[in-house]
């Protein structure tokens, strides 16, 4: 089951929320028949990102869509694709939660994960996507690489904490080797499974602006609907692939 506001998709609701997205109901307390992909619980899902997971209306960047930009359409961002996936897999449904964190890649220096996340900690996912790194400044030198890994792990560790969830963490769709590494590394760390997306990129037609006219460059620089059907695969590759 999806959890949701304006974006409704598959059996159930998706809940979207964060500082560009539009918050949705609390999650009800799943099951002991939470469908499973091999031994692995997949009833609860949280995808962590940015824009490219969630993206409020936004008349600053003519931007009208309440999901992943900049994908045509709700159903055709990654988040839904790879819901859908699971559902066809797993045999049902699961609850899927999309959290925008864009504020902790551009703060994540005083950003307070307990406060700013506690519905997506309280919501216990089964399975946590990390789709972050592409607002994150420039780590130009060894000491703000070092601060965001200490960050980053003290972002994955409560969650860990949390519900113990199967961690995937997708490297940047726009590739950078030193922030790449770092979330390679600490998603090694966490025993978690990296989905390296970085090929993606060189492939003009994943980007949106390959597919149709926007008027802000910076959204016509995000996934369209292949480059979203690209991420997707990659993250439900890697996710059967488990066991």
């Amino acid at each position: 089951m999806l959890i949701a506001s304006s974006v409704l998709a598959l059996q159930g609701v998706l809940s979207v929320s964060g500082a560009e997205g539009a918050a949705g109901a609390a999650p009800q307390p799943g099951g002991a028949g939470a469908p499973k992909l091999g031994d692995m619980k997949v009833g609860r899902i949280l995808f962590l990102g940015n824009s490219i997971t969630l993206h409020g209306p936004s008349t600053a960047v003519s931007w009208d869509g309440n999901w992943g930009m900049a994908a045509s359409a709700a159903e055709k961002d990654y988040v839904h694709l790879v819901s859908k996936g699971i559902a066809a897999a797993a045999g049902s449904a699961p609850e899927v939660m999309a959290e925008n964190i864009a504020t902790f890649e551009r703060q994540y220096g005083t950003f307070d994960v307990g406060a700013a996340l506690k519905k997506p900690l309280d919501f216990k996912a089964d399975v946590l996507v990390l789709c972050i790194g592409e607002n994150v400044a420039a780590l130009k030198t060894a000491e703000a690489q070092t601060e965001f890994r200490t960050r980053l792990t003290a972002l994955l560790n409560a969650f860990k904490e949390s519900s113990q969830p199967r961690l995937f963490v997708r490297s940047c769709f726009w590739p950078d080797p030193v922030k790449d590494g770092i979330l390679k590394a600490v998603c090694a760390e966490l025993g978690g499974t990296y989905v390296d997306i970085s090929a993606l990129s060189k492939d003009e037609h994943n980007y949106a602006r390959s597919e149709r006219s926007f008027k802000h460059a910076g959204v016509a620089n995000h996934p369209g609907d292949q480059g979203m059907q690209a991420i997707a695969d990659a993250i439900l590759k890697a996710m059967t692939g488990t066991k």
